[in-house]
């Protein structure tokens, strides 16, 4: 009869377990905690830098004082609703409605583009140039003209905001396309598919993720636009609100609207994102 050999130091155990893994309350609590940490810790840096004296309360006005300023343009007070009649709210949701039809826009023309250039060869050497022309221009560029060509009502906005969206999902489609194997083409292609088929089965599900990704590229880009495109008879909304406070020198209300911008676009990334793994689960995974 053998030996058995006891167990050593080194030897696995099935009982063990990796006592360093965080456990998924952990790590929840600690994906929670470290976003809110790093407002307190932001709020308390912008606190000690407003009464620190350095500069003036029109250039760094104390997070209290914009806080006071989100509730003026929040409500009524004094007789005065919200800011220039029109709550923070409402000029957001007037600025919201703005980027869904310019960037709708867009990234539904971009979408197009891409599919068409990255399966036609001569179409995508034909305008690939004049949309890597356009993705490098910045919105100032071109919103006078703009202006001059469509008039100072909507039209020039919601245009300027469709052609800021649709480069990156033009060149991001393209590049998916593109990418797409070749040996699922061709297998298509060998069951029978037709070049419809092929773009509606293979091309368009291989390209989705890049796609997607396009999309969310082209909401930030719009965003960073819409004080752009709101210069000119932009009140009512948030981007025209932030333009007349500046003239006034009036850096709370301006400190509002940022604020309410950047808060809106991530919680509407957060959307997309969440749109993304509904549509493409698999991306990420072996």
């Amino acid at each position: 009869m053998s030996a058995t050999r006891p167990f050593s130091k080194a030897d696995p155990s099935p009982t063990t377990t990796d006592s360093t893994a965080p456990s998924p309350a952990r790590a929840r609590l600690r994906h929670i905690a470290l976003p809110f940490g790093s407002l307190l810790l932001f709020l308390a840096l912008w606190q000690l830098l407003a009464v620190s004296g350095t500069w003036s309360e029109t250039l760094v006005p104390p997070p209290a004082k914009v806080w006071d300023a989100f509730i003026d343009v929040s409500t009524t007070h004094d007789g005065v609703r919200g800011y220039n009649g029109t709550t923070l709210i409402e000029h957001l949701g007037i600025s919201l409605r703005r980027i869904a039809l310019g960037a709708g826009i867009g990234i539904a023309l971009g979408v197009l583009f891409g599919l068409f250039m990255g399966t036609v060869g001569w179409v995508r050497s034909l305008f690939e140039p004049w949309i890597t022309f356009l993705r490098t221009l910045p919105p100032l560029a071109y919103f006078s003209l703009l202006i001059i060509w469509l008039g100072i009502n909507e039209e020039p906005k919601i245009t300027l905001l469709a052609v800021a969206a649709f480069p990156p999902v033009a060149v991001s489609t393209t590049t998916a396309v593109t990418a797409v194997p070749q040996s699922l083409v061709e297998a298509a292609r060998a069951l029978g598919g037709s070049r419809w088929d092929v773009v509606r089965d293979v091309v368009v599900p291989s390209a989705l993720p890049e796609t997607l990704t396009g999309v969310r590229l082209a909401v930030g880009v719009a965003y960073s636009s819409l004080v752009a495109a709101e210069l000119v008879n932009g009140l009512p909304g948030i981007g025209g609100m932030v333009k007349d406070a500046a003239n006034y020198n009036n850096t709370p209300v301006v400190l509002v609207g940022i604020i309410a911008i950047g808060v809106s676009g991530l919680f509407i990334d957060g959307l997309l994102l969440r749109l993304e793994r509904a549509l493409v689960p698999w991306r990420g995974r072996a």
